[in-house]
């Protein structure tokens, strides 16, 4: 049956002194405990999955994390990889260099961390040797050409047997100690280096050559003597982890480095570049499903070769279509590394399953999935570690410390923030944002600590940074432009309940909602769905209000009704079914002729058995309601019905608490629709007999009358009573 609700019952109150202290100074230094404040508070089972995928170095258990922004996923995933990955040893590096058997195919070499710089810079050193010493080896030259008078040219001079032979020399010494920089066991470098010495004698030539033209020509014989150091491991304390916050197609997959230099004497494989995923090699590399699918140009190939390379595990380095633009460029083509990689996917879930028909496969390569929770349990033990929370992020912004009276006002705006006496928020993002604020108050204030008026003070400038729109509305309520009564009663009116989300803000407002009845063939007509201004969710509740309805009066049906139900000036279209309550309610008293009591809004959806079901949005439904009420003028008749499974969710502002405390203001909870309708009338609801009557003086007794009217009505008109066989046979 219907329940007045208490002031207590209306919002939650935290014990400070069940805290345990009294300002988060107090929490620091403690010993930490399962759940402290750098830990994942409310997380557990996220945790669990996240050290447990990252533990799996075998390929494909890569991580798929769901969850809210605000939650800590990034911050808590990041710090969890870094953890792991300094337990384990530094990757290899990888050098380029330069293939003369193939040249557009540079070869790969994997060295320990460390080697890689170390072998960079003996080539560097080993080009400087060969530029600075062989000119002077191969001084030595004989001139045919003179003989005949004919003037000497660079290409016509030849080089002598012991100039060869001295150079010869100098390139074993050279190529000797480049030996050293590599274990034997990689056969591949010491191929490189026997092929280095050849280059080099067969190009004994340029060396000696002195026209700008011939200069040009040995810088680019000495820069693919280079090593292109891709990635670099020297300073690794630990596998590599990497966070791509803002991911192109080169910065995760490499790409070739555009050049300045367009004579080319610089060797294409010095301008390869690698990617995130090659750096990333023996880690573990983060990536934001947003930011990959978001730019439209580049997104559907790299989620496209994203994919590719969790199946294959191989990257090959190439441009965005498999071209740099460069014809230099366009002839290279690295051979394609095979890499490992454990990939830490986060995303929400809307973004998630927004993409599984255009890459269904993707889920197959995330074994680990990752929930992160938008809320979790209240008690204790969850107050302490939020407050635990509060103390570190004041030691880290160095802001004031927190009363206990300021923590509880914090966790008490949490728990408002997901709507629940029994949950709290877990957008901790959200929390620091809020206690900088707090913070910012009370310095004006130049007080030592944060206090309760400093929160409360911080979350009403909040609210009215956000209320223009809705303080617009009430002043249309207030000079009439939006035809709103909350005084008076009226047959087959009713004031229902809206939610207003704007993204940054949301709150609720009242809508009048109407129903006029006569005899007639068309059932229930939504007037806003008639002009497609009505979503599926609110065409819905209409259906299961109209099956209640013909249900209750089974001994009727079909009926002969034709009812019409509108949200008065609503223009922006309506969804959602927690109106259908108001919405029966306005028909009820339609067809009854018994007035409704325009102070009382109501809110509730139904099922089709009458029983009332919660809604969202509660808080603020009520709260703006309360707040038009005040405007106009609180008279102690006004009031909210609500459904009595949303009392756990009732976080009222204290304002709204202090109006019920001294009789202005009413909050009623129902279970079942009949309850709500005999406090709206006054008179009882009515319960059906064993042939389906209801007595006379019942709020279903007069409308059984009323409907037995239509019927006769109908009947007596034959037009109407063939357009009624006709449209019973559609549903045969």
């Amino acid at each position: 049956m219907l329940q007045t609700l208490t002031p207590q019952e209306l919002t939650l109150k935290i014990s400070v002194q069940d805290l345990g202290f009294a300002d988060t100074s107090q929490l620091l230094g403690k010993p930490k405990k399962s759940g402290s404040a750098k830990s994942w508070i409310g997380q557990a089972s996220a945790e669990k999955a996240t050290k447990f995928g990252l533990s799996l170095q075998q390929p494909g258990f890569n991580l798929l994390v769901l969850g809210e922004p605000g939650c800590g996923r990034t911050s808590l995933l990041l710090g969890t990889m870094q953890e792991i990955a300094a337990q384990r040893p530094a990757a290899s590096d990888l050098v380029f260099l330069y293939n003369f058997d193939v040249p557009e195919k540079p070869l790969a070499l994997h060295l320990k961390a460390g080697e890689g710089a170390v072998l960079r810079t003996a080539l560097d050193h080993y080009v400087r040797q060969l530029a600075k010493a062989l000119p002077a080896l191969i001084s030595e030259t004989v001139t045919p050409a003179q003989a005949e008078g004919k003037a000497e040219s660079p290409a016509e001079k030849i080089i002598s047997q012991p100039a060869r032979a001295a150079a010869t020399l100098f390139l074993n010494e050279q190529i000797a100690t480049l030996h050293k920089l590599a274990s034997p066991d990689i056969p591949v470098f010491s191929r490189y280096l026997e092929a280095l010495k050849r280059d080099a004698l067969e190009n004994l030539e340029i060396f000696q050559l002195s026209s700008s033209e011939s200069e040009d020509a040995l810088e680019g014989l000495l820069s693919r003597y280079r090593a292109n150091l891709l990635v670099d491991n020297r300073d690794a304390q630990g596998a590599p982890v990497i966070y791509e916050d803002d991911p192109t197609f080169q910065s995760l997959f490499g790409g070739m480095e555009s050049s300045p230099d367009h004579a080319g004497n610089t060797a294409d494989f010095m301008r390869l570049r690698a990617g995130n995923l090659l750096r990333a090699n023996g880690g573990m590399l983060m990536l934001h499903l947003r930011d990959i699918v978001s730019d439209q140009h580049n997104g559907p190939q790299i989620l496209e070769k994203l994919h590719r390379f969790l199946r294959n595990g191989r990257v090959q380095i190439e441009e965005p279509g498999g071209s740099s633009g460069h014809g230099s460029a366009s002839y290279l083509v690295p051979e394609a590394l095979p890499v490992q990689v454990k990939v830490i996917l986060i995303a929400t879930p809307e973004e998630y399953y927004a993409i599984q028909d255009e890459a269904s496969e993707l889920a197959s390569f995330f074994r680990i999935k990752v929930d992160f929770v938008e809320s979790f349990a209240a008690h204790s033990a969850s107050y302490n570690t939020v407050a635990a929370f509060v103390a570190e992020r004041c030691a880290h912004f160095q802001l004031k410390h927190f009363t206990a009276k300021a923590v509880a006002r914090l966790l008490h705006a949490m728990q408002r923030w997901v709507d629940d006496q029994t949950r709290i928020s877990a957008n901790f993002a959200e929390l620091q944002g809020l206690m900088l604020e707090c913070a910012a108050v009370a310095n004006s204030r130049e007080t030592e600590l944060v206090e309760l008026q400093d929160v409360e003070d911080a979350i009403a400038a909040q609210r009215a940074r956000h209320e223009y729109i809705e303080q617009q509305m009430r002043e249309a309520i207030v000079e009439g432009d939006l035809l709103i009564r909350v005084q008076g009663r009226e047959i087959g009116q009713i004031n229902g309940l809206t939610h207003i989300d704007l993204g940054d803000a949301s709150f609720g407002s009242p809508v009048r909602i109407s129903a006029r009845c006569y005899a007639g063939d068309e059932g229930i007509v939504n007037i806003s769905r008639e002009v497609e201004m009505s979503g599926p969710n609110h065409d819905k509740g209409i259906f299961i209000l109209q099956s209640w309805l013909s249900a209750s009066f089974a001994r009727l049906t079909p009926l002969c009704l034709t009812a019409s139900l509108v949200f008065e000036q609503e223009y922006h279209g309506v969804e959602g079914d927690s109106a259908s309550c108001a919405e029966l309610y306005a028909l009820l008293s339609a067809l009854s002729g018994l007035p409704l009591p325009q102070g009382i809004a109501v809110t509730g959806a139904l099922n089709q058995h009458g029983e009332v079901m919660p809604i969202g949005g509660i808080n603020e439904k009520i709260e703006g309601y309360f707040r038009v009420c005040k405007q106009v003028g609180l008279d102690g008749t006004q009031g909210v019905v609500i459904p009595s499974r949303n009392k756990q969710h009732l976080m009222l502002d204290e304002e709204i608490v202090t109006a019920v405390e001294q009789g202005q203001f009413h909050i009623y909870v129902i279970s079942h629709v009949l309850e709500g309708i005999e406090h709206l009338t006054g008179m009882s609801a009515g319960t059906a007999d064993a042939e389906g009557n209801y007595r006379a003086e019942t709020v279903m007794g007069r409308i059984q009358r009323t409907l037995e009217l239509f019927r006769s009505a109908c009947e007596s008109n034959p037009a109407s009573a063939s357009l009624r066989t006709r449209r019973s046979k559609q549903f045969e």
